[in-house]
């Protein structure tokens, strides 16, 4: 694939994967609303955000399976547009219930988008310029944080608009998608015979999927157990008014940004097996120090500093599709990632069981512990600088795991 081209796709899956993050983060911003609004238990606001999570854990093989298969380009545009409707439907449900079916459709297809543009990128941009090109594409998670977290302070209370607006503007990224991607040529080129699920659990590949789950898991509980739920320990626990959490949080979102970006570079010098591990344990030191914050000046500026270090699902992008040959890339990464923010989906009802009786502080530590686990078993899986090659039963190249 040429260089300009390779820029489009740079830019364009930055766009798309902006999308995803936006749809994502609009319910932990509106939920402190839609639970006021709806007359919702702790309980039944997380059931919403755990549905969103099991769809996409229900991606993680749909999505890769029809990437692998059908093509890259195909596969994005799908899941842009099923997460764009269902969001945009959120606008005139009528139930709880109803509610909770579209968020996990609409999960469908937010948990394909990940999987996808990390193996565009991967697929198109050199591996010295891998990291840091793909964690430029998913630094844009943040910025669609600081873009949920604006559209939240002009329209809540009306959370039914911000919903529709959300899912509506996805036709930005289908268009760019549909006009100016082309197929990725190095999956063209691997196409032969029809990929299954299966082949991601081969001798050569079944310890690295393995892992590859246990640590995503770990992570991705971690993770959306705090984002879920920090809008309303902001303002339940610490007293922060919710016109002021949207400040607090769109700086939160500025270290993210920065983050993902400086460790996209750490990742190319020093590996991304190594970035991970520094990562994941720089959350688990920094957000127990955000959650004994005393005072809102210190909650400001200790926000952005653990969001800096909470840049592990830009590198997994990277790591990830390395870890897998061309021929399975999307279904290997999207299933090891997906299966973790499916598993993940079950953090926010733990967490808000646990903050019934111990307060939402105790929760983040919880999840603080989580990372802490996930730096751990990251120290087993293979340092990809030091890869050599081996086949996969289906005739693909893979990396040898150490």
């Amino acid at each position: 694939m040429n260089g300009s081209n390779r820029w489009v796709v740079l830019i364009g899956s930055f766009v798309a994967y902006m999308f995803d993050a936006l749809e994502i983060l609009l319910l932990s911003f509106a939920l402190p609303v839609i639970r006021a609004d709806l007359q919702l238990t702790t309980t039944q606001g997380g059931l919403l955000a755990t549905a969103t999570l099991l769809g996409i854990g229900v991606s993680s093989v749909t999505v890769g399976w029809l990437a692998d298969n059908y093509g890259r380009k195909r596969a994005l545009m799908l899941s842009l547009a099923v997460f764009g409707v269902f969001t945009a439907a959120i606008a005139v449900v009528p139930t709880f219930t109803l509610f909770v079916a579209l968020r996990f459709l609409a999960g469908m297809g937010l948990g394909g988008v990940w999987g996808v543009v990390s193996a565009y990128v991967v697929e198109t941009w050199p591996a010295a310029q891998r990291g840091r090109a793909v964690a430029f594409v998913l630094s844009s998670f943040p910025v669609g944080g600081i873009v949920a977290a604006v559209m939240s302070g002009a329209l809540l209370p009306d959370w039914r608009l911000l919903f529709f607006l959300g899912g509506a503007g996805v036709v930005i990224p289908l268009l760019i998608v549909g006009l100016f991607f082309r197929e990725s040529a190095e999956w063209a080129q691997q196409k032969t015979t029809p990929v299954k699920v299966s082949e991601i659990f081969s001798p050569e590949l079944r310890r690295r999927t393995t892992l590859g789950v246990i640590v995503t898991s770990f992570a991705m509980f971690g993770a959306w157990g705090a984002s879920t739920w920090l809008p309303t320990y902001l303002q339940g626990d610490k007293g922060i008014p919710a016109t002021t959490v949207a400040l607090f949080l769109t700086v939160l979102n500025i270290g993210m940004f920065v983050g993902y970006n400086v460790f996209g570079i750490i990742a190319d010098r020093i590996g991304r097996k190594n970035a991970l591990v520094l990562s994941l344990a720089g959350v688990a030191v920094t957000l127990p120090l955000y959650v004994v914050a005393a005072d809102q000046t210190a909650l400001l500026w200790l926000g952005p500093l653990f969001a800096f270090f909470a840049a592990y699902a830009g590198i997994f992008g990277a790591y990830l599709g390395e870890l897998f040959p061309t021929r399975v890339r999307t279904t290997g990464a999207g299933f090891c990632f997906n299966i973790g923010r499916g598993v993940s989906a079950f953090a926010p009802l733990t967490l808000g069981a646990l903050a019934a009786g111990s307060g939402f502080g105790a929760g983040l530590l919880v999840c603080a512990g989580f990372m802490a686990c996930a730096a751990i078993v990251m120290t087993f899986l293979p340092d990809l600088r030091e890869k050599a090659a081996v086949r996969t039963p289906a005739g693909g190249a893979a990396p040898a795991a150490s």
